[in-house]
């Protein structure tokens, strides 16, 4: 079959649009003309791409698999559009950046923004896995986080200093005159914690199981503003990233004396789009003394997720 990029367009706009009215938009043209794209690209493959249910449409298996080839190409085309924008000099474009952090990665942002002007930021907040699904699937150009696994040859990486957690109370709490504690006193203590793919908590387990202390965990949130809230509430002790705590008159951080809490932090990019320029010049100008190396290509790769997460 002869694959016309007109039909392509349309299929992928629909399939990130989640309906043909929002595709047409999108595309400035009428629905009727997106309607007929997809029809001939079904009718020539052979294959069934969408399921239509009302006005909404559903990826098959086979549009999934469609879908993450022309995410490529149109993040691709973008690339090429901003490089042709530029004229030699980052003047345009937009760099996507997802984190499950915002306060790790603001000050490189205003040395980058302040660098290129010109370039739109845009920032995605969510936990490890939901910022490295983004970046696997095109979503974002960056990603700023602490859990990746070893050895993964989709990745560049920087590797970044290790932040460190705290420990929180209310202002009424006995211990809120303190200044540290140790980590044996959480022992039996009441606390919150965050979901099991925050990178805090995982961080702050692996420091209690390796010195057998058990606190008494009452309840899960998935969000760090949930915990601050449920412990200005008196609900439990939390623990949290130093800078993530704000200033917040109702809490009182207390660093944890006797053992180093942390958790390390990575820039990371997919390794074939490394040598982006929007890219590229993030690390430079973030990061002038850091070389972002692929991992060893004896390592096996994971499979790819191409599921649409809109």
């Amino acid at each position: 079959m002869a694959l016309s990029f007109a039909q392509l367009r349309s299929f992928h706009a629909v399939a990130v649009k989640g309906t043909v009215t929002e595709a047409a938009r999108f595309l400035r043209v009428t629905q009727p003309a997106v309607t007929a794209q997809l029809n001939a690209l079904e009718r020539e493959s052979g294959a069934e791409l969408f399921v239509r249910t009302g006005r909404q449409v559903h990826l098959t298996e086979s549009g999934q698999e469609l879908l993450a080839i022309s995410r490529r190409m149109f993040d691709l085309e973008r690339e090429a559009e901003e490089l042709l924008t530029s004229l030699g000099e980052l003047s345009a474009g937009h760099l996507r950046v997802g984190a499950d952090g915002p306060f790790h990665i603001l000050e490189n942002l205003k040395l980058f923004s302040r660098r290129f002007p010109g370039v739109r930021i845009s920032v995605s907040i969510g936990n490890s896995a939901e910022v490295k699904k983004r970046l696997l699937e095109y979503e974002t150009d960056i990603a700023v986080l602490a859990q990746l696994e070893e050895h993964d040859p989709r990745f560049f990486t920087i590797a970044q200093r290790p932040y460190p957690i705290v420990a929180f109370v209310n202002h009424e709490h006995p211990w809120s005159k303190r200044q540290s504690i140790r980590l044996a006193e959480l022992e039996n203590q009441p606390m919150v914690h965050r979901e099991s793919g925050s990178t805090t908590r995982q961080a702050f387990e692996r420091a209690l199981n390796r010195h057998q202390i058990r606190p008494r965990f009452v309840m899960e949130i998935g969000s760090r503003e949930g915990i601050r809230e449920a412990v200005a509430l008196g609900l439990g002790i939390g623990v949290i990233s130093a800078e993530e705590l704000g200033c917040d008159q109702r809490l009182h951080a207390l660093p944890i004396e006797d053992v180093d809490v942390s958790a390390p932090e990575r820039v990371v990019c997919l390794k074939e789009r490394s040598d982006s320029r929007v890219v590229s010049a993030f690390r430079e100008i973030c990061y002038p003394d850091s070389c972002m190396e692929p991992p060893p290509e004896t390592a096996k790769p994971a499979e790819v997720a191409t599921r649409s997460s809109w």
